[in-house]
């Protein structure tokens, strides 16, 4: 195995170099990050073998916090999977281990204004902003607001943990109601999950799937040990996989144009990975927990990009030959079609 070969495995694992639906795409990756739609539709449509349709993108996906505590699109039917049981599926006991430091909102109103809040969702008020003036207009505090419109969560984030709700797929701030189903238990939900991350996105370390998850390396050893893992060494570290390996990978593509927050990026531990140079880390994962749009040469990060209506920045990160601006002006036309206008390089080029 040489690094070339487990670039190969891992763009093709991926769907970079095996292109297939949305709906195969967003549940072989454990879901798609998206604290902006926008990335999580590009990097869909650079994996989906057909045009996706920003009209009927939403179709069969939800949106809601999973694993990392972040929003992810994925599959409705994966909604046991990452809102597995904990306890609170469904649950209206609001007298509150779950908010443990919001103890001066009393279970009473907190069950009121959650009460409210789907009520008003079920008669068609969907927008986080027109169901915080529903909550104002029916006695909501200054103080009760500051929670439950929180920006990291606040009570959407309790009734979308507790299968009341899921964001509407989409960039407006709104919620659906979400369909009832059944929570997996916890065991088998992180079993699963792992399977999908070993079969699709691996071969890993255990730093790699630590960084992933967010569980322990213990953890990790543990349900390995559970699942018929195959393994091997590459430069003095082990990487773990499911399925079988082929004999013979497609090619790495000339140009990849990955998305922001791209799984390609967040798959693996940042600062071991084969993908993005050491000196170009802070490039892609800036200080603010932004992690860019990045450009990929053969296989290795060269530069992040910025797409303004039909004006497409690309910003190297070290000097490009003019085969190489041939090769990435080329991937962008056909990648935006129409859409595509002026290509501006900019700093080194």
């Amino acid at each position: 195995m040489t690094h070339e070969e487990l670039r190969q495995i891992r763009l093709f694992r991926q769907h970079l170099t095996d292109k297939t639906d949305k709906i195969t795409v967003a549940r072989d990756l454990c879901g798609i990050q998206c604290q902006f739609m926008s990335n999580a539709f590009h990097s869909l449509k650079i994996r989906c073998a057909e045009p996706l349709d920003p009209e009927t993108f939403s179709e069969g996906l939800v949106k809601n916090w999973t694993h990392r505590g972040t929003v992810h699109v994925f599959p409705t039917d994966d909604l046991p999977l990452y809102l597995y049981d904990e306890g609170i599926y469904r649950s209206e006991e609001w007298n509150d281990e779950y908010y443990k430091d919001r103890i001066w909102v009393s279970g009473e109103r907190k069950r009121f204004f959650a009460e409210l809040i789907l009520k008003s969702i079920e008669n068609g008020t969907c927008e986080r902003e027109a169901l915080r003036a529903i909550c104002r207009e029916n006695g909501m505090t200054q103080r009760e607001e500051n929670w439950a419109f929180d920006p990291w969560g606040g009570i959407f984030h309790t009734l979308c943990k507790r299968g009341f709700l899921n964001h509407a797929v989409g960039e407006r701030k709104a919620f659906a109601l979400s369909p009832i189903y059944t929570p997996m238990t916890a065991h088998d939900a992180k079993r699963e999950q792992l399977r999908r991350y070993l079969t699709h996105i691996a071969p890993a370390t255990l730093r790699d799937i630590s960084y992933f998850f967010k569980f322990t390396q213990a953890e990790i050893k543990s349900r390995l040990s559970e699942l018929p893992v195959e393994h091997f060494t590459l430069d003095g570290k082990e990487y773990f996989y499911l399925e079988p390996l082929k004999t013979d990978y497609p090619d790495i593509p000339p140009c990849i144009f990955l998305a922001g927050f791209d799984q390609l990026m967040l798959g693996y531990q940042k600062a071991d990975s084969i993908f993005l140079p050491a000196e170009y880390l802070r490039g892609i994962f800036n200080l603010a927990g932004i992690v860019m749009p990045a450009v990929m040469l053969d296989g290795t990060v060269a530069g992040k990009w910025k797409k303004k209506g039909k004006i497409l920045e690309i910003t190297p990160f070290r000097t490009l030959s003019a085969k190489e601006k041939t090769i990435v002006s080329d991937t962008a036309e056909a990648l935006w079609g129409d859409e595509m206008g002026k290509i501006s390089f900019l700093g080194i080029t």
